[in-house]
């Protein structure tokens, strides 16, 4: 068997290991799938050291695909699904891909795709028919050797990022070294279940898009210690309730988007869930509202952990239920293995409370690069082996972290500061708020004026009065200069499947034409 899950296999007998809208797979079932999968690849030419792409939903194949790769020192760039054809063929071809995996529910996309790249010379779909120049994914596992594969070595997911401008780009890691000794891994997923908590042997929920490397994470790794994952391919609030309750679902990643809507479902719906077997919920990829955050500790309870970071980086700061009570909106201290500090405009190190931009330096000599983006890869490093997300914070004197913004979001009005981050955890509090995004927009006299793009409620409608509401509530909890100038109501606002908001497609027309960028 595939090397990290033959010890499981055994251990776990036929316990269910991966849960599914369309099935269950065994432990032992799904070692001799990896097994089958690696071999398969083989068969198609994909070689160690290769990149493959996988436009595939949260299925059972997605995490049988991930295993396989980890195993045969490929590297995998998870697609995020919603992408069309020329978003997915910038990508095979920025990447390098020489096989694309698709679901059969995006084989459109696929298919145009990979013309485009004659150099991704293999195709893979999973489910239905498969089309032309497209092997089926189980008539490539049927026809492979279910025999332990040889030479097995490190693979590992390449993360594209959206940028701020331009194409995305590919986040390469060493902190997973592609092509290296097994034994690395094994001491990187027994590293990553106790920085964590993570439960043995449990029972992980997979709620948001594996292609994004937080969800990923929190699948794929909790899966190589033993953890059987159920998933779903879309989040529902109230169905997420009852799949913990009837699963025993021990752990699980949230964003702040999907526990504001569990917040707001009925109280009927709510009283039903039972929760205990909770063990572990971690939330990150976006800021969360103080208030968000209270409500779901007062139901919930101590069990949820905050992380500030990203694919670049990894975890940076932790912290738990009782810190964060005792530090309201703070992301946490530095973990173990990193060192964390923040700098000032002008290069020196900021002291405590005082807002920079925010730096890391992985004590283990962990560092990433942008993929073919070398100018990029030297714009997020202040020197070899300190790099930044682009956020802006503040370190308080026992080294807890602060999130205020990223840098590309601040708004600079009459020569002062001010980030949205603030406003938007204001506004999402209002019961009328169902999302928010605040940004500025030109203005002749101040430079930049603040704009706010609210989603409502349902039972309130746009007018002037709710907007008048709006701000004056925000001058209730906040200074004066900080509230909107100007508010826009949107039936839905472009918040993408990770919980990030497009905050770029909301402020790029107010700015078309004008003679600056900020």
């Amino acid at each position: 068997m595939a090397r990290l899950l033959d010890p499981i296999a055994r251990r776990r007998g036929d316990v269910p290991a991966l849960i599914d809208e369309h099935g269950t797979t065994t432990w032992p079932v799904l070692a001799e799938r990896v097994n089958r999968l690696v071999n398969g690849l083989r068969d198609l030419g994909v070689a160690p050291g290769d990149t493959i792409a996988a436009m595939v939903g949260n299925r059972r194949e997605f995490l049988e695909l991930s295993l396989a790769v980890g195993h045969a020192g490929l590297v995998m760039v998870p697609v995020n699904w919603h992408w069309v054809a020329d978003e997915l063929a910038y990508v095979l071809d920025d990447a390098g891909a020489v096989a694309l995996v698709a679901e059969e529910r995006f084989a459109g996309v696929a298919v145009e795709a990979r013309e485009r790249v004659p150099a991704c010379r293999a195709g893979v779909m999973i489910g239905g028919e498969a089309p032309s120049g497209f092997a089926g994914y189980e008539e490539l596992l049927a026809a492979a050797s279910p025999a332990e594969p040889p030479d097995q070595t490190i693979g590992a997911p390449m993360f594209y990022t959206s940028g701020t401008t331009g194409f995305p780009k590919g986040v390469r890691s060493s902190m997973i070294p592609v092509g290296g000794d097994l034994a690395l891994l094994e001491l990187f997923r027994e590293g990553f279940r106790g920085s964590i908590g993570l439960p043995e042997d449990g029972m992980t929920l997979l709620c948001g898009p594996a292609y994004h490397s937080a969800q990923w994470a929190m699948s794929v790794l909790p899966t190589m210690v033993g953890s059987s994952v159920v998933m779903r391919h879309r989040f529902d609030p109230a169905e997420t309730l009852e799949l913990v309750d009837r699963h025993r679902v021990t752990n699980v990643h949230l964003v702040p988007t999907q526990m504001l809507r569990m917040l707001r479902l009925d109280d009927e719906t709510r009283a039903r869930f039972d929760g205990s077997s909770l063990c572990l919920v971690l939330h990150g990829a976006a800021p969360c509202p103080v208030e968000v955050k209270r409500r779901m500790l007062e139901w919930w309870g101590p069990v949820i952990t905050e992380y500030y970071g990203g694919t670049e980086g990894g975890f940076l700061t932790m912290i738990s239920a009782q810190e964060w009570l005792a530090r309201p909106g703070s992301v946490g201290r530095a973990t173990g293995t990193v060192e964390l500090f923040v700098v000032r405009d002008d290069g020196t190190r900021a002291g405590p409370g005082e807002e920079g931009q925010i730096y890391f330096r992985s004590l283990l000599g962990n560092d990433f690069e942008y993929h073919n983006a070398p100018e990029k890869t030297q714009a997020a490093h202040l020197e070899p082996g300190v790099g930044t997300l682009g956020d802006v914070g503040y370190l308080d004197e026992d080294g807890y972290l602060f999130m205020t913004d990223r840098r590309i979001d601040m708004i600079i009005s009459g020569g002062v500061n001010i980030y949205p981050a603030e406003i938007e955890g204001v506004l999402v509090s209002h019961p009328a708020v169902a999302d928010v995004a605040v940004f500025g927009v030109p203005d002749d006299e101040m430079g930049e004026s603040v704009k706010a793009a609210i989603e409502l409620t349902p039972g309130h409608e746009p007018s002037d009065a709710t907007a008048a509401e709006l701000v004056a509530h925000c001058r209730e909890h906040l200074a004066g200069y900080k509230a909107p100038r100007s508010i826009d109501f949107h039936e839905q606002l472009p918040r993408l499947p990770t919980g990030k908001l497009s905050k770029r497609s909301l402020r790029d027309p107010y700015w078309e034409g004008a003679d600056r960028r900020i």
